[in-house]
């Protein structure tokens, strides 16, 4: 069973949404159900592939986490040597 609801949105993004559900010859309408039904799902989670799981163990577990200061004055030192 289907329910008229109101919204209440700017008319440049109505006009937006309905030129991009005319182009994926959708309604605006389907667009909108499909994204509130998606708000109440889980998000699915896929097992890693065999090949996927052989280049996940090649990942270190001990990989040194870094501020983004550290991070620039890595990246500056290695120009300055670079470039030197």
């Amino acid at each position: 069973m289907t329910t008229k609801l109101t919204l209440t949105v700017e008319k440049s993004v109505i006009e937006k949404a309905k030129k991009y559900a005319k182009g994926t010859q959708r309604s605006l309408s389907e667009m909108v159900q499909k994204y509130l039904e998606s708000l109440g799902e889980p998000e699915k989670t896929k097992e890693p592939t065999a090949k996927m799981k052989k280049l996940l163990d090649k990942i270190p577990n001990d990989i040194p986490q870094y501020t983004d200061e550290e991070l620039e004055e890595y990246t500056r030192e290695y120009l300055e040597k670079k470039y030197s």
